[in-house]
């Protein structure tokens, strides 16, 4: 019988594999510790590997290479509570099956075993061949991104060129900057271009640079990017911009990695990887031919697809927490909180310019931002859809929504690894009770105050800390 291998210090996930390979029909072998895991791995030889990144003695990253040394065709399954993207693309690179994500689940665990277990069958079985003859600061840990980060794990420290696509604001360039910095050229240059900003002429001369007197203006001889970039990674952004002539000249260049100045004879060689990306229809493009096929099948070595924001679940929760305390800093305001009224409104937004939009609206609210409190009235009018809904109200008509906008507060602080969730609900039952005492009667402070039990001046103190304007 087959055997799965789990090494991993947290007690709670053993059964929970248990489980799952119970219905594939293995044993179960577990170890706590780096040391224990390789005893276990001499003594059984298992089929398939889970194993946890983060272990007491080293990381799982450090053990996985002592194991490959021991069984390099053994499929490993990386676990992690984990976050952070680096962990994915670093155990992918590696060379790892997958990548699971804490809590487990089940489901995931017994499909994922499965098919490490055929993939374990296949390498030891032995095929009879005919005789030969001839010779990408990134934020989120949605499922989608996952995807994203593997992708970029598998092909970073290949050569072949690869192809971002998705939509406008997506952050194509953040995942060619990933590639590069995981890949063996991220000591070499690396530069980005941008083939929609640049008229073809000026387009050409950026890329492959040009002699003195080529055309007007030409007064000096200019080396282009993929001749500063031998050696390094060069971004093409928005290639399905990129005129005819400069199509010919890149595909020459992805053929033979070799090309002439604007205006010149001398052919130069250069050893450049090419990253591009773009949010056009590349096969719409081709069919009526105002995008070379034969470019586009050169360019698509590795596709990576970008999820759109409204795909990424709660990674929008992420972003809105990374955005704001970044941009905080960067513009001196001293924003404590997001008022869930606020954060509803960002949540239920769109976002059809996705994470680039995210982040110039975020950089609009805080510069309109007074006080520690980030309430509706700061967000741009595009964002709260046009007419500014008054302090009690949200699209079910309740008066302020209580028990969807509480649980968009709990799930956002919770995404956040808060540990101050009690104070936070407290403060959101203590703004929801000041506002809705104070539409009652009209804005009237005594009354409010009266009916509240407390004093006018502690009433002022409390709209002036919880940032509710009357």
């Amino acid at each position: 019988m087959p055997g799965v291998l789990v090494i991993d210090d947290d007690r709670s996930v053993v059964p929970l594999i248990r489980s799952a390979c119970k219905q594939v029909g293995v044993e179960v072998y577990a170890a706590e510790s780096a040391e224990k895991g390789l005893e276990l791995l001499r003594q059984h030889k298992p089929a398939v590997l889970l194993l946890d990144v983060l272990l007491p003695e080293m990381t799982g990253l450090e053990l996985f290479d002592r194991i490959h040394k021991f069984d390099e065709r053994l499929p490993v399954i990386f676990m992690t509570a984990s976050g952070e993207s680096d962990m994915a693309i670093e155990a992918m690179k590696l060379g790892a099956l997958d990548y699971l994500m804490k809590p487990l689940d089940v489901g995931r665990i017994k499909a994922l075993v499965e098919q490490a277990l055929e993939i374990r069958r296949l390498m030891e079985t032995p095929v009879e061949l005919p005789a030969p003859v001839g010779d990408s600061e990134l934020i989120g840990r949605s499922t989608p991104m996952l995807e994203v980060y593997k992708a970029i794990g598998r092909v970073a420290t290949q050569t072949v060129t690869v192809l971002i696509r998705g939509e406008s604001g997506t952050g194509k360039e953040l995942i060619a900057r990933a590639i590069y910095h995981h890949s063996d050229r991220r000591a070499k240059p690396f530069l980005a271009v941008n083939c929609a900003a640049l008229s073809e002429t000026l387009l050409e001369s950026e890329l492959f640079g040009h002699e003195k007197g080529s055309f007007t203006g030409a007064d000096h001889r200019r080396i282009g990017k993929f001749e500063q970039c031998n050696g390094g990674t060069i971004f093409l952004d928005e290639v399905g911009d990129m005129a005819p002539l400069s199509q010919a000249k890149l595909l020459r260049l992805l053929q033979e990695q070799r090309f002439e100045r604007v205006g010149g004879n001398e052919t130069i060689q250069t050893d450049v990887r090419i990253i591009a990306a773009t949010n056009r229809d590349l096969e719409v493009m081709t069919a009526n031919h105002t995008f070379r096929s034969d470019l586009f099948y050169r360019l698509n070595g590795f596709t990576i697809k970008v999820p759109p924001l409204r795909e990424r679940g709660d990674d929008l929760l992420l972003l809105i927490e990374a955005f704001l305390s970044r941009l905080s800093r960067e513009l001196g305001k001293s924003l404590q909180r997001v008022s869930p009224e606020a954060l509803k409104i960002l949540v239920e937004y769109s976002w059809p310019g996705n994470v680039r939009e995210m982040q110039s609206m975020l950089r609009k609210a805080l510069l309109n931002l007074s006080g520690p409190v980030l309430v509706p009235e700061f967000l741009p009018e595009e964002v709260r859809g046009g007419s500014p809904a008054s302090p009690g109200e949200t699209s079910g008509g309740t008066v302020n929504g209580l028990p969807s906008d509480l649980s968009v507060l709990l799930k956002s602080r919770l995404a956040c690894g808060s540990e101050n969730l009690y104070g936070d609900a407290l403060e959101f039952m203590e703004r929801y009770i000041v506002t809705s005492v104070l539409q009652s009667t009209a804005g009237n402070q005594s009354k409010a105050a009266k009916l509240l039990g407390i004093t006018r001046g502690s009433l002022r103190n409390k709209t002036q800390t919880l940032g509710i304007k009357i």
